[in-house]
């Protein structure tokens, strides 16, 4: 099981990244630079996106949101447990995943609401949408760093043996 040595574990730390900051509150962002550039019939397409995806996060914040959110809490503080205390390199992995991942989430529920409460669109909601698309890249850019770091401080420290 180990993780930071396989090529495969930065292969989907990458493709998740990307996947993160391609998809802009479940809408595609080549598809809000159509909307800007062109105007017409794309920006419509996209605001109805953009509707119906913070509609569909804020349901489920509002329905779901405790569970979630005590479920998270006990998912991420048991991998950082057997990850870090115990010294399980699949847990850390995994918590090296999901952790800036759950960032990601709250900023989009929070970016959600204050596009819900603006009732953003045109110009408003493509700056809004441009900066949830930057923060999602910083947390990308530190978290890729951070695993980056801690993986090769496992690899170096582990050696070929491991435990």
């Amino acid at each position: 099981m180990r993780s930071f040595s396989n090529l495969w574990f930065w292969i989907a730390l990458a493709v998740m990244w990307s996947t993160a900051s391609h998809w802009v509150l479940g809408v595609p962002y080549d598809m809000v630079l159509r909307a800007r550039r062109f105007g017409g019939d794309a920006v419509n397409d996209m605001e109805d996106l953009v509707r119906i995806n913070v509609g569909r996060l804020l349901y489920i914040g509002r329905m779901s949101g405790l569970w979630l959110a005590g479920l998270t809490c006990f998912m991420l503080t048991g991998l950082a447990l057997l990850g870090f205390v115990y010294w399980v390199e699949f847990a850390q992995a995994l918590f090296l995943l999901f952790a800036p991942m759950t960032l990601v989430g709250l900023l989009s529920l929070n970016t959600a609401r204050l596009i819900q409460d603006e009732a953003a669109s045109g110009e408003v909601l493509y700056k809004r949408l441009f900066r949830h698309r930057i923060f999602v890249q910083l947390i990308g850019m530190v978290s890729i760093f951070v695993t980056a770091m801690w993986g090769m401080y496992t690899n170096l420290a582990l050696g070929q043996f491991g435990f």
